[in-house]
């Protein structure tokens, strides 16, 4: 199964959902930055993965610029060696520029993932042998002022079929990567990935996100996710 394969249905149902007010802007980075994410997926995605981290969905200077989960544009580009034209989202707020791989802004909380990735495990080959990040949902929802707006406000109305979408992809994404292991990086996360995964049988964890919204990940996220992998049985 080909990354196409995988995500051609997700985005078109995506497609065909409806966001009210406040949320003013959406970017779905699978369309106009497919060939990273595509990239991403194909060199590092091959089955069967130990552990899955499942992330809640894009930020603005991550993925929403490379296509990569978590994807800092320098991580991306200078650790795993993933490079590609991106392209634009239908409407572009002009706050949030998509400028691909020439994008100067460092996403923080993509920074201290990859770079605890690259610190413990040296190598990209090194880390992906043994586990994947993915996102549960591609959507970035922005507010007319430029503010991100999360899944978890919309209202319920828009969040239920939203959530029953990027459940079932999740649940198609790990049954194809088979992991032992899924973790959610952060609660919100972790929530959807035990609903998506109910009945399945594959154990779900959690780590703190690196959020820097976040008041545990500004103070020694790498060390505390450590603790946290070793409290799941991660070595």
């Amino acid at each position: 199964m080909t990354p196409d394969q995988m995500t051609a249905p997700l985005v078109k149902e995506l497609g065909d959902l409806f966001f009210a007010p406040p949320v003013a802007y959406i970017y779905n980075p699978l369309e106009y930055a497919a060939h990273g994410y595509d990239a991403y997926f194909r060199r590092f995605g091959t089955p069967p993965k130990e552990i899955v981290f499942v992330g809640m969905n894009p930020g603005p200077w991550g993925m929403a610029q490379t296509g990569v989960p978590f994807g800092e544009v320098d991580a991306v580009k200078n650790w795993m060696g993933i490079e590609e034209k991106i392209g634009k989202p239908d409407r572009e707020h002009p706050k949030r520029p998509v400028e691909g791989f020439a994008c100067s802004r460092s996403e923080v909380s993509g920074r201290r993932l990859w770079g605890w990735a690259r610190e413990r495990f040296r190598t990209p080959d090194r880390f992906f042998s043994r586990f994947f990040v993915v996102n549960w949902c591609p959507l970035m929802f922005m507010e007319d002022g430029g503010r991100n707006r999360t899944p978890d406000k919309l209202p319920v109305a828009e969040r239920k079929p939203l959530f029953e979408i990027c459940d079932r992809y999740l649940k198609e994404a790990i049954d194809y990567l088979r992991p032992g292991l899924v973790i959610g990086i952060g609660v919100f996360a972790g929530k959807r990935a035990a609903a998506a995964l109910k009945g399945s049988g594959i154990p779900v964890g959690r780590i703190t996100h690196p959020s820097p919204a976040n008041p545990l990940a500004n103070r020694g996220w790498a060390d505390r996710i450590e603790k946290e992998l070793g409290a799941l049985g991660v070595v």
